[in-house]
């Protein structure tokens, strides 16, 4: 593997409860194998409701979610106001283009944690009620027609330790040939 880019962390959130939005923190720990310590979405098997409901053994693939800062920025110039945490996410990145990075990608975060990338969030119609519209700026179409997922993507806890606003984020891609992001 090789690092291919770096980034810093703009913020971090976690909430313990199934709710829509994260709040911001001072820090968040990151445990091996379960997700951010303290939020609703941290265990070994899914925790997303609609998943839970679907299947409750399945193996959780969205321990952390990420996305990239700059997608509030622009979401912010189209008429959406988002903050760091509103949409889910427990990290908020700086610097990174997240939705190129390839499935299996390492992200090296603050001094010891590691997180596996293993897909895209899918994001639901539960979106609109916080924003009117907002699914439809997240899940644009491509020139084919096909649904291009931006609300950021989701990874794995390999390595647990401390994340907080400001550390930096080094990148490693696994070796090629790289399999493109799908949600998860």
């Amino acid at each position: 593997m090789s690092e291919i880019q770096a980034g810093r962390v703009r913020a971090v959130s976690r909430d313990g409860a199934h709710r829509f939005s994260k709040d911001v923190t001072d820090v968040i720990t990151l445990l091996a194998g379960l997700g951010v310590d303290g939020d609703a979405h941290a265990g070994t098997t899914v925790q997303h409701r609609s998943r839970v409901a679907a299947n409750p053994d399945q193996p959780n693939l969205r321990q952390v979610h990420l996305i990239h800062g700059e997608l509030h920025e622009e979401l912010d110039r189209q008429g959406f106001e988002v903050a760091p945490g509103q949409l889910g996410e427990n990290i908020t990145t700086h610097g990174l283009d997240l939705l190129d990075l390839p499935r299996g990608t390492r992200l090296h975060l603050g001094e010891q944690a590691v997180l596996e990338v293993t897909g895209l969030r899918n994001p639901c119609a539960q979106i609109n009620a916080f924003r009117p519209g907002l699914l439809k700026a997240l899940t644009p179409r491509d020139a084919e027609g096909n649904v291009v997922r931006r609300a950021g993507i989701m990874s794995i806890v390999l390595t647990g330790g401390q994340v907080r606003a400001g550390d930096r984020i080094a990148v490693e891609v696994p070796p090629q040939p790289w399999e493109a992001l799908q949600r998860v």
